[in-house]
This record gives structure tokens, sequence and C-alpha cells, in this order.
């Protein structure tokens, strides 16, 4: 980020504070602008990231034809239409077709996708799309389970409901 884009973001979560009502030159808020950037260069991340790059680093001739299934990888998004944090776990299964991938570049993939502004259907497609892309297995399934911030701080407000796509 360039200090020119430096300086328009931080003088844009100044605004959001003025709007919301708040003070940005009162001493707790003084450092915020500052952070807020640098968690949003680590929480969106992922546009500086390319799957495809992760995933052939690290695939392997293998005669294994039975379903890799890895459980219950932890993720956080966020909804791109809210900007509210989604947060919940991904399940990924394929079967091999004379290929299969190092098993943490999977959830490498979830996090690349996860960390960009998403809207949970198309983070279930892209993981899978990736992985097909990649590997070109006989067939892959991503199951995500997630809670909705937008859903639960704001609009029906229903705390811990969850989606599956």
């Amino acid at each position: 980020m360039s200090d020119n884009q430096t300086n328009e973001f931080e003088n844009a979560v100044k605004s959001m504070m003025l709007h919301v009502g708040e003070d940005p030159s009162r001493e707790g808020l003084l450092e915020t602008p500052k952070r807020v950037r640098k968690a949003y260069e680590f929480i969106y991340g992922g546009y500086k990231e390319n799957p495809q790059e992760i995933l052939s680093k690290a695939l392997f001739t293998s005669s294994n034809e039975e379903m890799v299934l890895i459980r219950d990888i932890e993720f956080y998004s966020t909804c791109e239409h809210h900007l509210l944090p989604i947060i919940g776990r991904v399940h990924v299964a394929y079967i091999p077709d004379g290929k299969v991938v190092g098993l943490s570049k999977i959830p490498r993939v979830v996090d690349v996708f996860a960390r960009r502004m998403q809207i949970q259907e198309q983070l279930t497609e892209q993981i899978a799309d990736a992985i097909m892309d990649a590997i070109a297995p006989k067939g892959v399934a991503v199951v995500i389970q997630a809670r909705h911030m937008c859903m639960e701080m704001r609009g029906v407000e229903k705390i811990n409901s969850t989606t599956t796509t």
C-alpha cells in the first residue's frame, strides 16, 4: 500500500468513526485507524494469494482411489453485503485420480478464498473449483457450516443460526 493509499484508508476510518458519533482524536482511538488498516491488510490478504500456486507446489502421484476427507477446517470470512464476519467450518473431500495434494494445502486454499469479501455460496464453489482444477480428482465435495454476523447482529437477529452450503 502506498503512503497515499495508507493515508486515504486511515482517513476513511476516521470519517467512519465521526459518522457513528465517535471522536477519533480521543485517547483510546488515536491509533485505531492504523490498527484497522493493518487488520484489514491481514483479513483481506487472500486477494494477494493464488490458490493454484499453493496447490501445485504439493501435488504427488498416488494410486490411492479412496476418498480423502479433511474435516473441521475453521475459517472466518467477511460478508460482502454488510462487511460483518462469517465464522465456520469447512469440510473438503475428494476422490483422487492419480494425484493427491499435501494435506496442509487444503486449509491454505480455504484461507485464500475466505480472506476476501464473500458470500458463503461463492466460497464453497471457489474452493471446489480450485481443487478440481489443480488436482483433477474423480470428484470433489465441499461443505461449509457457518454463522453469519449479518444475521445475528442486525436484521433478523437470530443468534447461533447456521447456514450450510
